[in-house]
């Protein structure tokens, strides 16, 4: 890839975020992506609109808590995060109890933006 080529990165989180590696695992390579000067988007959906959520307690699973981490995206120039609205709504959930500022897109929109992308890569 010559310099200043980008490509366009769609990570999609779907899994809730603890209980596998997964969530963890999409997070380190979304940074890792975005130190290279990728064009990189998150979009959470089904499960995944979990890790989002503010006030997580992990202790009782004595896990550590990694969802603080999702502000330190902004440092690393990643600021398009996305969830489906048809999973946030049948989780009970609203923008106010994310972590972050994220865009609510329906799963329609969602998928014409994966079409625009030039990987996307599920977790």
């Amino acid at each position: 890839m010559s310099e200043g080529t980008s490509k366009k990165f769609m990570f999609v989180n779907r899994t809730a975020p603890y209980g596998t590696v997964y969530a963890l695992e999409s997070l380190e390579v979304v940074l890792i992506t975005a130190a290279f000067d990728q064009d990189v988007s998150l979009v959470f959906i089904d499960d995944g609109v979990w890790q989002l959520k503010k006030g997580q307690q992990t202790k009782g699973i004595e896990s550590k808590n990694f969802s603080p981490a999702y502000r330190a995206l902004e440092g690393y120039d990643v600021e398009k995060l996305y969830v489906e609205r048809e999973s946030m709504d049948a989780l009970g959930l609203t923008e106010a109890d994310f972590l972050v500022d994220v865009d609510v897109l329906s799963s329609a929109e969602l998928g014409a933006l994966m079409a625009a992308q030039d990987v996307v890569l599920s977790f």
